[in-house]
């Protein structure tokens, strides 16, 4: 109690010009919160990986496998968010993501054992066993990031916190990364359930360790003494301060539809690989979607760093760097969505990635830098609300039905009834016991009714670019936070 006591008589006269904490720890507490947020995101991501060996296995449309992967997972991790955000904003945040993430490490190792269950005369599928597990992931993951932003600019005053933030979202890339790497890997040499224990229990050492040397640092520590503070701010205080900053909603639409985007663009995106050069999951994984993931985490720091630097002389690059990033990301991504080549499709890839994450430390640095140190979290808690019940949960749904209408269409426009041929029946290890006129309609329909999907996304992210400009129109009269 004696040394919180103390932390905070120095916050209030030099934590806003020096941080929380020495320079060296202030490193290790960023590092230990990436690696937990990389973890967040190989436990996410992981899914989408093994994707096209689960989705044969369980015999689930893509619609079914948008489901698991977006809105299944999302829908509770979105309505857990803001009450664990609110929860954030009082109480001790250490604890709370301790307890997360040992828990969505536990529900991530239980979606290996997803198999029919029958109590009864009850027969529970797979696929909703799976669901259910999947729901336990996000109801932990929804406890990573509002504590873990507001532990940041605890940690970090206003001038680094940007900096900071961007070192933070890389996880998001280095996630994938490494779900793609690991999962890929186990996949092809063990099995698909193999891959969710494999990353799912060593969450739970992290925990442990993560408790044990991170401290809690005094709320508000690196603001202003003349900010003047409060423990705790009412429900509606929040909401109402939120309401006046149309540069938060705004820089909201923009990160939500990227996510819509990005999130099912990811999700699909080892399908889409198997399905058009009938590489091996794992081929998919470590070979294409690591450099692509590497390249995004790449891209994340340093459109970061860029907005950064550029923020001294122009406070809006950190609104225009990302609208810029993400519309150059369309025309690569077409490109990877129509090549013929593997080759050109990851070059196309790898571009697109690397250019368009730069919206990741903005919708951050934004949505913190418009409100009080009061609400931050809760602020968090409403931008990654709106953008994962959207964007997270309905983007990958979305790609799922649109591939699944076009593969319908495809099938009917080429005089096939559609209770003779379903998508799973076109995969590479059944399609041989199809007679040979179903076996060129497959040819025909089965890649390309995905790669329509994944270019109609791509070309959604102009949208994005849109909201982010209309949004550097209005930083200036909506930032708080601008040292």
């Amino acid at each position: 109690m004696t040394a919180i006591t103390t932390s905070r008589t120095e916050g209030e006269t030099q934590g806003h010009l020096v941080g929380f904490g020495s320079k060296p720890y202030r490193t290790y507490v960023l590092v230990a919160l990436t690696l937990i947020y990389i973890l967040n995101f190989v436990d996410r991501a992981l899914l989408a990986v093994v994707g096209p060996d689960l989705v044969p296995d369980l015999g689930i449309s893509d619609t079914a496998f948008g489901l698991l992967t977006g809105f299944g997972f999302a829908l509770l991790y979105t309505l857990v968010g803001i009450p664990l955000a609110r929860f954030a904003d009082v109480a001790n945040r250490v604890w709370i993501m301790t307890v997360c993430v040992a828990l969505w490490s536990l529900m991530t190792a239980a979606c290996g054992l997803a198999t029919e269950v029958t109590i009864g005369s009850i027969t529970i599928g797979a696929f909703w066993i799976l669901l259910m597990c999947r729901v336990g992931v996000g109801i932990g993951e929804a406890g990573c990031t509002p504590p873990a932003n507001s532990l940041i600019a605890d940690y970090y005053v206003p001038r680094e916190r940007s900096q900071a933030l961007g070192f933070y979202a890389m996880g998001v890339t280095l996630g994938t990364m490494f779900a793609n790497l690991i999962g890929g890997w186990v996949t092809d040499n063990f099995d698909w359930r193999t891959a969710f224990f494999v990353v799912g229990l060593p969450g739970l050492l992290v925990a442990v360790v993560f408790k044990i040397t991170v401290k809690e640092p005094p709320r508000g520590y690196t603001d202003p003494p003349e900010a003047g503070r409060k423990e705790r701010a009412e429900l509606g205080e929040a909401i109402r301060e939120l309401m006046n900053k149309p540069a938060f909603w705004l820089m909201t639409a923009g990160a939500t539809i990227a996510a819509f985007c990005g999130y099912g663009i990811s999700s699909f995106q080892s399908l889409f690989l198997v399905r058009t050069y009938g590489i091996s999951t794992g081929e998919a994984a470590i070979w294409i979607n690591t450099p692509v993931a590497l390249s995004s985490a790449v891209g994340t720091f340093a459109t970061g760093w860029l907005a950064t630097r550029l923020y001294k002389k122009h406070p809006g690059a950190i609104a225009w760097v990302p609208a810029a990033g993400l519309a150059l990301s369309i025309p690569f991504y077409i490109f990877a969505f129509t090549s013929e080549t593997l080759a050109y499709a990851a070059i196309g890839l790898i571009i697109g990635g690397f250019v368009k994450y730069g919206y990741l430390a903005a919708q951050y640095t934004i949505g913190q830098g418009v409100v009080t140190m009061r609400v931050r979290a809760m602020a968090t808690a409403v931008l990654l609300f709106v953008v994962n019940l959207i964007g997270y949960g309905f983007g990958p749904l979305f790609i799922g039905a649109v591939s699944d209408i076009f593969f319908n269409v495809g099938v009917a426009n080429l005089g096939v009834a559609a209770d003779e041929l379903a998508r799973n029946q076109c995969h590479p290890a059944v399609v041989g016991k199809l007679s040979q006129n179903l076996q060129d309609v497959c040819g025909q329909v089965y890649a390309q009714s995905l790669q329509t999907a994944m270019v109609i996304v791509a070309i959604m992210y102009a949208a994005s670019s849109l909201f982010f400009l209309l949004t550097w129109r209005r930083l200036d009269k909506d930032m708080v936070a601008r040292g």
